[in-house]
């Protein structure tokens, strides 16, 4: 039974056997407890190399574990005699590796080395079988690798829990984790023999350049502090220093520019743009709990904050928020302005012609007393009364009663000056050229 096609079909006959929804060959970073505190993915399968599965487990089973079909998720150390079981069916594969990176990844597992003087390392296999609250390290990693990987997008695979498992950890330049704890303890020692590690920082999350490097070549991530592990970069995307951050869980659906944040739960649609210093917030900063999503060419201004979904083509203007209330409050003050007395809209009136008469044979006066230019005129005083000072309609077309009737010519010819004053039946006002 070495072929590993035939134990794969014999591990599918057997009662019980299950394809997992996703598998994982990785390199798990351990602490003097012995507990999971990084892991490294060097392969991850969502719902394809079913064979490959059948032969670890095979090789699991015949070194002594015990399968567990029934659980969401399991984990299995890869010791020696398991990889070596693993190994065996795939020989005929051995000459071409890079084709197979299942096959690669258990061979590079078999020949590297498993501690250093911090933690010790184990090599293990991690299966996902249903898509359940992760209930370990190995989990929460697969399932963010998942999503950095752009095999799922944002919401749609469980993480409900994984902030309260992965452990807090001070992480150096390298993108190597140091526990806290373990760093206060040999602070003196590493200092005076010149070990203390350079931290960058402090957090449960990874950056996600140090574990996975995106699949296209157009995508550009300026600052890798910007992009937690479990971001979903479509390719194309374009992550700007600054402002910018794309949280775990989050992230775009297609070629976006990322100038400002995207909170966790965050879709964004192909061609949109996220303006600098703007926030799109996430289900625990604002949205009752309802998850945001935005959609395609959308453009939201610098220091703008949205906290609804978005349809295709929007436009959130620059320091604009709009949050879960804002359309109540734009219905309620709707309906406050709704009981304000109707807006008096003037409305311009032919001057009579007897009028016009009196304007083209001289019918007003002027006269100039201690720097002040008096107007009188019997027919203005009517088109005055009816002028609102308050409305730009009407002051336009006062303004043009005066060209027209020769009254601002004459001021003119007076010698009227910028900034003098004007008066008409008690209305004054600055003359401006």
């Amino acid at each position: 039974m070495s072929d590993f096609n035939e134990i794969s079909r014999k591990m599918h006959e057997k009662e019980g056997y299950k394809d997992p929804l996703a598998f994982g060959i990785a390199r798990v970073l351990k602490n003097i407890k012995g507990e999971s505190i990084k892991v490294d993915f060097a392969v991850v399968n969502y719902k394809n190399s079913f064979a490959s599965a059948a032969v670890i487990l095979h090789a699991l089973e015949k070194n002594g574990a015990k399968l567990d079909f029934n659980s969401p998720e399991a984990v299995y150390e890869l010791h020696d005699g398991v990889l070596n079981d693993a190994l065996k069916p795939f020989s005929s594969l051995f000459g071409e590796l890079d084709k197979h990176a299942n096959v690669k990844a258990l061979k590079c597992a078999k020949n590297a080395a498993k501690a250093d003087y911090r933690y010790s390392h184990s090599f293990e296999a991690v299966f996902l079988y249903d898509d359940a609250k992760p209930a370990s390290v190995e989990s929460v990693y697969l399932k963010l690798y998942l999503l950095s990987k752009n095999f799922v997008k944002p919401r749609e695979i469980c993480l409900d829990g994984a902030f309260g498992i992965l452990p807090n950890l001070a992480w150096d330049e390298s993108g190597e984790p140091y526990e806290l704890e373990w760093l206060r303890e040999h602070e003196i020692e590493l200092k005076m023999e010149g070990k203390y590690p350079n931290i960058a920082f402090i957090d449960k999350f990874p950056r996600m350049l140090s574990h996975i490097i995106p699949s296209d070549n157009a995508t550009r991530v300026l600052d890798s502090a910007k992009v937690r592990l479990g971001a979903h970069l479509a390719p194309g995307t374009v992550v700007m220093p600054g402002a910018s951050y794309i949280n775990f869980n989050a992230g775009t659906l297609g070629s976006v520019m990322v100038e400002g944040r995207i909170s966790s739960s965050v879709r964004v649609g192909a061609g949109s743009d996220v303006g600098g210093g703007a926030s799109i917030l996430g289900v625990l900063s604002g949205t009752n709990g309802n998850p945001i999503s935005v959609g395609e060419k959308c453009l939201l201004g610098a220091n703008s904050t949205t906290g609804v979904p978005l349809g295709d083509g929007c436009i959130v203007d620059a320091g604009l928020a709009i949050l879960e209330g804002t359309k109540e409050l734009i219905n309620a003050a709707a309906a406050m302005l709704a009981t304000l007395p109707p807006i008096k809209r003037y409305e311009t009136e032919s001057v009579p012609m007897e009028t016009l008469a009196k304007k083209k044979s001289g019918g007003y006066k002027i006269n100039v007393i201690d720097g002040t230019y008096y107007v009188e005129a019997e027919w203005l005083l009517k088109i005055l009364n009816k002028t609102d000072p308050d409305d730009y309609e009407s002051l336009q077309y006062f303004q043009k009663v005066l060209e027209t009737s020769g009254i601002l010519a004459s001021l003119r010819s007076r010698g009227i000056q910028d900034g003098d004053t004007v008066n008409i039946y008690d209305m004054e006002f600055e003359y401006v050229p």
